[in-house]
């Protein structure tokens, strides 16, 4: 066992060796020596810490040792980048006095779009010593309040006063503006340059720009009025042969509702009733009718009767008529004015835009000889193009291309002007045309329709006519443009996309552009031993008085080279029934004894005028047994096609003749009778009907 006495020896500490002190201490002087000879020293200066160094040493010593709170921070970073920022704006942007100027924030209620450009080349550095929550605050709280980029126009350039509604708001100019939107303020900031002062009307900053606020993101925003105006008018009644036995009206080429009933159906609703209008929605397509054999005499008339297929007790009289062909190479010369709507009402895209193209291909079409004029209205009217040949089609195109839109709607001013020219350049003999391509909104000058249609009458009888071409719709006066196309001796038609411009425009260019008759009337007498009822389907709006007929002042429509004109009466047989009671009084019957032609349905007679005559010439066609066929299924494949078309208008318009009638029975006899159809037009309609009954029902 150890004793304390040896314990106590060895707590206590040893005395130092000095032999080994001193070897140590060599041992050490060695090693220093040897690291001195062999260390490479460090060639400059030395210098300081650099800022960034210091910068993030003291980021470092902060976080390490807690010092200071999260909030603390960002108020570090947030707090010199906007006093910096503050006094920039302030260098820029010397104080105004006045209190009449009018500055909107738009840092508070417009959220910024874009990162400003001060900021873009920190950004690419990483910053891996920063919290990312405080680095985007102190962002957020520095970066003025940058608007979109400006949108770019359509179609070559639309934009005299206007974007699309849709687009928007141009970027304003100076150092925070980006590409695209420097240059439309530049007058604004040569005139601050030298008056030191920023104009009203341009007065933002870097962080201040005029602008509406924008609307709430809950908030449900109105829908814009829809402002097409159409004339409204009532279904052709039933008549009693025996009480009022003539029927007269004049005749209809236009295509115009079948092109807007098209759009109304492809954008998911059935179309007002108003805006179909049944004999146009016939005529749209064509058919091969027999045409006259020479052109001494302008048209041929067919008529037919078979049974109805949507009332059994009735018939149906169809009468046809086909307008005599020009051959292109006889076709006269054509002088052609160009009256184009660019009121900023036309700054849309199924306007402006479309009409550009739609007359491009209308150019195409011309012959070299042929003359073009454009006129232009908006505020007021202009000549853009003065009478100029085909063969210089360079020239008419890029006049075209130039259009813009912008004002207000001078369409009066426009017609006159476009009749001058027209004048200037009268082609005697030939084809002399003022074609007005608009939405149909007239609101400066004469604007009422009978002024305009008094305006269109004076002019006509100068031998130039006039032909309306529709465009877009919210905003469309389709009432004027039917007026005043009729008044013209012209036709109306809705162009809504290309194909229908490449239509009107191309295929049915001689239809559209040369007149073989005018005034073109239509009487019908029917004889009441053979027809107790009858009405007339369609044509509501070109109802004439039965003394209209026979009067050559009267005005009428016209047809062009090769036109096809179909109008349909539903007769009711006599001792078939009826809708009408018979009279108590008056007279009985109506035995006509030894009269001749008591065994004919009805006597249809048609008058006309040639172009450059104002003496109207008959045609009549007496309506026997010898023109009907004993079902309908026997009649001809265009008949039955047109029949489903007036079967199919009267459903959208709500008929009672066909409320039993359903879309089935409707799309059955037009694929039966789809016939030929190299264009497609009859296959689009068997679409429509197919739209109509998913979004009306089989009703």
């Amino acid at each position: 066992m150890v004793s304390d006495n040896e314990l106590r020896k060895l707590r206590a500490a040893p005395a130092p060796d000095a032999e080994a002190k001193a070897l140590a201490f060599e041992a050490a002087m060695r090693a220093y020596d040897m690291e001195e000879k062999t260390h490479i020293a460090a060639q400059g200066s030395a210098s300081g810490l650099r800022l960034t160094e210091r910068a993030q040493r003291l980021w470092s010593e902060i976080m390490q040792k807690k010092l200071i709170a999260t909030p603390a921070i960002a108020g570090l970073i947030a707090l010199p980048i906007a006093g910096y920022a503050t006094f920039y704006m302030l260098a820029e942007q010397p104080s105004q006095v006045g209190g009449e100027e009018k500055i909107t924030e738009t840092l508070a209620d417009k959220p910024a779009m874009m990162k400003p450009l001060v900021l873009q080349e920190a950004d690419k550095q990483k910053k891996v010593d920063a919290d990312t929550g405080n680095r985007d605050a102190a962002e957020a709280l520095a970066a003025p309040a940058s608007p979109p980029k400006s949108e770019s126009t359509v179609a070559g350039g639309l934009s005299q006063n206007g974007l699309s509604p849709n687009a928007p708001e141009p970027a304003p100019s100076g150092e925070f503006a980006l590409s695209g939107g420097a240059s439309t303020a530049a007058p604004a900031v040569n005139d601050a340059a030298r008056t030191g002062r920023m104009p009203r009307a341009a007065a933002g900053s870097k962080l201040m720009v005029q602008q509406p606020a924008a609307a709430p993101a809950d908030q449900m925003l109105p829908q814009e009025a829809n402002r097409d105006r159409v004339e409204d008018f009532k279904t052709n009644p039933v008549h009693a042969a025996l009480e009022d036995p003539v029927s007269t009206f004049s005749i209809d080429v236009d295509t115009a509702s079948y092109s807007f009933v098209r759009r109304s159906l492809k954008e998911g609703f059935i179309p007002q009733a108003d805006t179909v209008r049944v004999e146009e929605m016939i005529n749209y397509f064509p058919y091969d009718w027999k045409g006259p054999d020479s052109a001494s005499t302008p048209f041929n008339s067919t008529v037919s009767i078979m049974p109805t297929p949507w009332n059994e007790r009735t018939k149906l009289m169809h009468v046809a008529i086909k307008g005599f062909e020009v051959k292109p190479v006889e076709q006269p010369k054509a002088n052609l004015v160009f009256l184009i709507d660019v009121s900023g009402s036309m700054n849309e895209q199924d306007k402006l835009p479309l009409l550009q193209s739609a007359f491009r291909l209308l150019v195409n079409r011309l012959k070299p000889d042929d003359t073009v004029s454009i006129v232009t209205y908006a505020g007021d009217a202009g000549t853009v193009l003065m009478p100029t040949k085909v063969s210089e089609k360079d020239k008419i195109l890029a006049a075209i291309d130039r259009l813009q839109p912008g004002g207000s709607t001078a369409g009066e001013a426009g017609i006159r002007e476009a009749y001058k020219l027209a004048q200037q350049s009268f082609v005697k003999d030939g084809v002399n045309r003022v074609m007005l391509a608009t939405d149909g909104d007239f609101n400066v000058g004469q604007t009422d329709d009978d002024d305009l249609k008094r305006l269109i009458e004076k002019e006509r009888r100068t031998g130039v006519f006039l032909s309306v071409f529709g465009f877009g719709r919210g905003n469309l006066n389709d009432q004027m443009m039917q007026a005043i196309a009729q008044n013209g001796n012209g036709t109306a038609a809705y162009i809504d996309t290309l194909a229908e411009a490449e239509k009107v425009l191309v295929e049915d260019a001689s239809s559209t552009l040369f007149t073989i008759a005018k005034d073109v009337k239509i009487q019908v007498e029917f004889n009441p031993n053979k027809v107790s009822e009858y009405r007339l389907i369609g044509y509501e709006t070109r109802a004439l008085n039965r003394e209209d007929f026979n009067n050559d002042r009267v005005d009428a429509g016209d047809i062009g080279s090769g036109h096809s004109v179909t109008a349909i009466y539903e007769i009711t047989p006599k001792g078939s029934g009826g809708q009408i009671d018979p009279l108590r009084y008056g007279q009985a019957s109506v035995n006509n004894g030894g009269v001749a032609n008591a065994d004919e349905y009805a006597f249809v007679k048609i008058r006309y005028k040639l172009p450059d005559e104002d003496t109207s010439k008959l045609i009549t066609t007496p309506v026997t047994a010898a023109n009907e066929v004993s079902s309908f299924d026997q009649a001809g494949t265009d008949q039955r096609f047109s029949v489903a078309v007036a079967a199919f208008g009267q459903k959208l318009r709500d008929e009672d003749a066909t409320a039993k009638f359903g879309y089935d029975k409707i799309m059955e006899i037009a694929t039966a009778a789809r016939g030929a159809d190299p264009f497609g037009y009859r296959s689009e309609f068997l679409s429509l009907v197919r739209l109509a009954s998913a979004l009306g029902g089989n009703r």
